[in-house]
């Protein structure tokens, strides 16, 4: 398989990918790894200087990418955002639904206008994704979706009730998908992360889920990214309808 000079693989070499929430964070990583690998990559989300920044740098590496303001929670930008990867693609290849927002409110103090921003960014937000990129997905090769949820998913956390639920919601979508889409060749995983060192997490209480994480630390970006590539390609051809934990251990407490 030929790799590039820094050991990374051009598996996905004429695939087109869009990353939501791929301003900045583990979206701007998962947009590296996948530019790395040969995709031309769309940087989806609403942080516009940010993504512009992002983007501009990807392409002084010689990467083809490209940046596009998408509210995922608002259908008409995903329509948008479908016209856009038409008229340049005619299709599309992977999607990464990683746009997403924390709240820490005890059950008892959270606002209804809080839980449903929540519940519309990390999980609505991926299913308008889905729901209007499917017939671009069609017309892919080996087409992937990665919906990320968390390890807040299956497990609850105090403080995290809109969070964790959005995330619970999103490996039904997953599973959901999956079944649907499997006919058109079309998989759909999660993926569960952990504690990761990245911006969303600067709101978590003191330590965060280090403490109960076996190895210790949270993951680095680059690392949920590889996992992310390794799910859109085809080293992955018979995977779907599941959870990729990365999480250092901690789902084993």
């Amino acid at each position: 398989m030929p790799t590039s000079g820094n050991g990374i693989s051009h598996r996905l070499t004429n695939r087109v990918a869009l990353v939501t929430g791929g301003a900045r964070g583990q979206g701007a990583a998962h947009a590296y790894r996948l530019a790395g690998e040969g995709a031309a990559v769309f940087l989806a989300d609403v942080l516009d200087d940010d993504g512009a920044r992002t983007a501009e740098e990807l392409r002084a590496k010689g990467f083809d990418a490209t940046y596009l303001h998408l509210d995922v929670s608002t259908p008409d930008d995903w329509d948008a955002a479908y016209r856009l990867l038409d008229a340049k693609h005619g299709r599309l290849d992977i999607l990464v639904n990683n746009a997403g927002i924390v709240d820490v409110t005890p059950l008892e103090d959270l606002g209804l206008d809080v839980w449903n921003r929540v519940l519309s960014v990390n999980l609505t937000g991926a299913f308008l994704g889905l729901r209007t990129l499917i017939p671009l997905l069609r017309k892919g090769t080996g087409s992937a979706v990665v919906n990320t949820s968390s390890i807040f998913g299956p497990s609850g956390a105090i403080g995290y009730a809109a969070y964790a639920a959005s995330k619970a919601g999103m490996l039904g979508l997953t599973r959901t998908a999956a079944l649907e889409l499997a006919p058109d060749g079309i998989r759909v995983n999660a993926l569960v992360p952990g504690g990761v060192s990245t911006p969303i997490n600067a709101q978590e209480p003191d330590g965060g889920v280090v403490p109960e994480t076996p190895l210790g630390r949270r993951a680095d970006p680059t690392e949920l990214a590889a996992a992310v590539a390794y799910l859109v390609s085809d080293d992955a051809s018979f995977v779907t309808g599941t959870e990729l934990v990365v999480d250092g251990g901690f789902s084993t407490r």
